[in-house]
């Protein structure tokens, strides 16, 4: 049996989420002490006891959603499950920010200043109102990219953004150019084409001033060799050169996030196990439709944890 780690990404945010792991095992609890100190804020107050709308904002969300998986990292350490039990990790999005501290790449303090520097440079870099994203589902990510490319009028950017499974790819831009994207889908057969509740179209070129602020905070961050292959987003391919993949971390925020993809490829290599670590189940449920033959576990509690590593 070979297994992969895998960590969330946006919208798997809970109030509440970590805080069993934080009461249950110290090494957890320092994870979230280490991104307070490293933010100069409570963010953990905000995490287990603040309101679901302030926790959803882009520059706490990707944090607190690291700070979860990573607790829960050190929880799974503390009952002697290390991270090279993995053959890989990878992250979906801001995930792959988790993966990389969890593999002992980037330290926990300088992932949650990036991330935090990521979300605010994210949601400011397209003004609120002037972008979008939406869900198409029912149809493969060629016909979507394909169906961007038909929604894409002069100066306005819309491109397949999120390749999350077979039956869902999410696409990202200017707000008018989403729009017409989601009605030609469902005139190409789409199930259903959602306009979801975000508050920028991140993975889209309107991101690049962002890529352009993330390029000079990186430069800025020791970079080490993950102990475990990385499967990067933008590339669905293992890497471990650190120079490969600070420059791939920034060409993640304007790039399509391969997820189906990197699943696939890491099915491939031989994993036929996927532990979701951190908060929620929606990678699990991305990964099942992928690949029916393949084994989900969240690894989110204390429970969960005590409940994996009995096995």
């Amino acid at each position: 049996m070979s297994i992969a780690f895998v960590f969330p990404g946006q919208g798997a945010q809970t109030i509440g989420m970590g805080k069993a792991l934080a009461e249950c095992y110290p090494a957890a609890k320092a994870v979230f002490e280490e991104v307070d100190a490293a933010l100069g804020e409570s963010l953990s107050h905000l995490i287990w006891e603040g309101d679901i709308e302030t926790l959803t904002l882009t520059q706490n969300a990707q944090p607190a959603l690291m700070a979860t998986s990573l607790a829960a990292m050190r929880a799974l350490e503390a009952e002697g499950v290390t991270v090279d039990k993995a053959s890989f990790v990878a992250g979906h999005s801001l995930g792959e920010y988790s993966a990389l501290a969890a593999s002992g790449a980037i330290s926990i303090a300088d992932t949650a200043r990036l991330l935090r520097i990521r979300g605010e440079a994210m949601q400011s870099a397209v003004p609120v109102g002037v972008g979008a994203m939406a869900a198409i589902l029912g149809l493969d990510f060629e016909t979507v990219k394909a169906v961007a490319d038909e929604a894409a009028a002069e100066g306005e950017v819309v491109q397949a953004a999120n390749d999350n499974d077979p039956t869902q790819v999410v696409v990202s831009g200017h707000k008018a150019a989403v729009e017409r994207a989601a009605e030609i889908a469902k005139s190409k057969g789409a199930k259903r084409a959602v306009m979801l509740p975000v508050s920028a179209p991140f993975h889209c070129a309107l991101m690049q001033p962002a890529a352009d602020v993330m390029a000079k905070a990186l430069a800025e961050v020791e970079i080490s060799a993950p102990a475990v292959s990385l499967i990067a987003n933008v590339r669905a391919d293992e890497v471990t050169d650190p120079a490969v993949i600070r420059t791939l971390l920034v060409e993640q925020v304007t790039g399509s996030v391969r997820w189906r993809e990197s699943v696939q490829v890491m099915a491939a290599k031989g994993v036929t196990e996927f532990w979701e670590i951190g908060a929620g189940k929606a990678l699990s449920g991305m990964i099942r439709k992928i690949d029916r033959t393949l084994v989900s576990r969240q690894v989110g509690t204390d429970t969960d944890v005590q409940a994996i590593t009995a096995l």
